[in-house]
């Protein structure tokens, strides 16, 4: 039996060569194509000129006044655009597949969450998708929004009260902020509780400002003048141990100063009449439905809580 003759074998165009007809089409002329395609201009001349001889048309009119379509050219950039569009969707389905295998997570956590809460929600979280790899940046509350808006990382949990215009967020836990104090201060072995502007009249230890302590102990005296602080250091574990140390009244959460209180080297003073719970939150940049391995994460620490 007869075998047909072997089909030709298929010479596809280039689609840097396409990218610069389409470009001509769009701006004007091959020079400004050249340049939208960062490509020298004598390059682009030749890439379209060896077009022309595969495909056996004349595609561009080349003039002293510069360079445009022919009707042919005209025709076959309508063509080239969908076989551009088809080619960055293939490229895009093929990064996707990649970053399904490689997924990376980058998480930024204030440092109270860092602390306390991220090694246990991350552990959870590895034993879920251990494929995914995470990066853990630790800032205070501001420069944790900061870097989520900036596009720096995936998602970020804060303390603050709340979050800036532009971003989403949603509750992942709650805490409370506590009036610690050695049990040689004073205020230890007061028999009543401690009055909202005795508190903010005293000089305390506190973190910087940005961090969300600072800020939800601020909003919670903002009526009051108050001195200077005490101390002010940038984490919760340095004003921990500064209190430890006696070196005065510090605000701290209850996640910090639990065990320290419970085993009697802190006490809690109350204050009468003051509030200082806070919800914790994921935030993230738009769309509002956090997706991928962060939206996984949040969704885990969520139901989870």
């Amino acid at each position: 039996m007869t075998q047909p003759p072997p089909s030709p074998t298929v010479r596809w165009p280039d689609l840097a060569a396409l990218e610069l007809l389409v470009g001509i089409d769009d701006h004007g002329g091959l020079g400004a194509a050249a340049r939208a395609a960062g490509v020298a201009q004598p390059n682009a001349s030749r890439a379209v000129r060896r077009l022309e001889k595969q495909l056996g048309a004349v595609l561009v009119r080349r003039g002293r006044a510069g360079s445009a379509l022919t009707p042919e050219g005209t025709v076959v950039a309508h063509w080239a655009r969908q076989t551009l569009t088809d080619a960055r969707r293939l490229l895009d389905a093929a990064a996707a597949l990649r970053s399904d295998r490689q997924a990376e997570l980058t998480v930024a956590a204030s440092m109270t969450v860092a602390e306390h809460l991220i090694p246990r929600w991350l552990g959870r979280f590895r034993g879920l998708r251990d494929d995914v790899h995470i990066q853990l940046q630790v800032h205070n509350s501001r420069q944790v929004c900061d870097a989520v808006a900036a596009g720096r990382c995936h998602v970020g949990f804060v303390e603050a009260p709340a979050v800036p215009p532009g971003l989403h967020s949603t509750p992942v836990a709650q805490d409370r902020l506590v009036v610690v104090v050695t049990p040689a201060h004073p205020w230890a072995r007061r028999r009543r509780p401690l009055t909202v502007a005795e508190l903010a009249a005293t000089p305390l230890v506190v973190r910087e400002e940005g961090s969300g302590t600072r800020h939800t102990l601020d909003l919670a005296l903002r009526e009051f003048d108050r001195p200077a602080p005490l101390l002010e250091l940038g984490s919760g574990a340095a004003v921990r141990t500064a209190a430890l140390g006696g070196v005065g009244p510090a605000v701290l959460s209850t996640l910090a100063v639990a065990d320290h209180v419970a085993a009697g080297e802190l006490r809690a003073v109350d204050v009468e009449g003051l509030d200082l719970a806070r919800t914790l939150r994921a935030v993230w940049r738009p769309p509002r439905k956090l997706a991928g391995p962060a939206g996984e994460l949040v969704r885990m620490i969520v139901r989870g809580a």
